[in-house]
């Protein structure tokens, strides 16, 4: 197995659901794309027939109340791609061609879960140029009142660190920390569903979010319980998924990151705000190549390359 190599699925896979916000049917293709093209979405069902190219960049952000969008919602956007990204990058996939129809991502459960199963039906191809990665070189942070993010530099690796504050004791005071790499992306962050306040649900209708919310796709909490008959799929499952949305957001620095991502009460807004404090100072990191390894499909691959063999195939465990 020859890692440092970009990436790209082995195959197409086509993903059916609604939007959480929009409610609105959506039709979804993974495409295998070629090296340097990066992760593009090509936006269908625009009036008279238009198509749209929007690329997931940081640069392409025009929304991130409630989740993020990129694109101009007069000319074509797509709305709710973090949970698509983060299952893109937690996998290791550089390129792909995402069609959709809608105007916004399929919710799914709520999670990043029904798209690493569509990933892991085709697998994860390497391709025949070195992928290159963006190294954190000094500390640049953002904050909103007592919220923060921020990144700071490391020898290897992509760590993230979560932290989050609710006044409601069913979620409290959490913190969840991980090295991103495939295998326990899956495990540990990948289920993790989106959640809301049912006393919240009136307001967000009024304003034209959450049309499409239900306990198949959210974890619902009315004062101190919650209502989803099945429960929580982990104790600490609201900070799990704020890092799930958090690696979909950074995706969107357009190649992996070396470094470390931490936040407090952090969310959207600051996960792209640390991106773009992070790109405004030109000192502040660095575009290189790590040299490729060739391993054997059994062994773990290099740690500074934040990859393993399970993430060319399947998860069988």
């Amino acid at each position: 197995m020859i890692f440092g190599r970009q990436t790209t699925v082995r195959d197409r896979v086509v993903i059916q659901g609604r939007g959480v916000h929009s409610n609105a049917p959506v039709n979804l293709v993974i495409n295998p794309s070629e090296a340097d093209t990066g992760i593009v979405f090509q936006r269908s069902g625009l009036p008279d027939g238009r198509e749209r190219l929007i690329t997931a960049d940081w640069r392409n952000v025009s929304m991130t109340e409630l989740c993020t969008v990129i694109g101009d919602q007069a000319t074509g956007a797509v709305a709710t791609i973090e949970h698509l990204l983060a299952a893109l990058a937690g996998l290791g996939v550089d390129n792909a061609l995402i069609e959709i129809d809608g105007p916004e991502a399929p919710i799914m459960d709520g999670s990043a879960a029904a798209f690493v199963a569509a990933i892991d039906q085709v697998g994860v191809a390497a391709l025949a140029v070195r992928r290159r990665y963006i190294r954190v070189l000094k500390p640049v942070r953002v904050e909103t009142g007592r919220a923060f993010s921020e990144l700071r530099p490391a020898r290897e690796g992509f760590r993230l660190e979560v932290e989050i504050d609710f006044p409601t004791a069913l979620i409290g005071r959490q913190k969840f920390a991980m090295e991103l790499e495939p295998e326990r992306f899956r495990r540990e962050i990948a289920r993790a569903r989106t959640f809301g306040f049912v006393s919240q649900v009136e307001e967000l209708w009024k304003r034209g979010f959450a049309l499409g919310s239900s306990l198949e796709n959210s974890v619902a909490l009315d004062n101190d319980r919650i209502l989803n008959p099945e429960g929580l799929r982990y104790d600490d499952e609201f900070v799990r998924h704020k890092m799930l949305d958090a690696v979909g957001d950074l995706a969107l620095a357009g190649a992996p990151l070396i470094g470390v991502y931490r936040s407090y009460c952090g969310g959207h807004k600051s996960n792209h705000a640390v991106l773009k404090a992070l790109f405004a100072d030109r000192d502040a990191y660095e575009m290189i190549e790590l040299p490729t390894r060739r391993r054997s499909a059994g062994t773990r691959a290099d740690a500074s390359l934040g990859l393993s063999a399970a993430a060319f195939a399947p998860d069988r465990g």
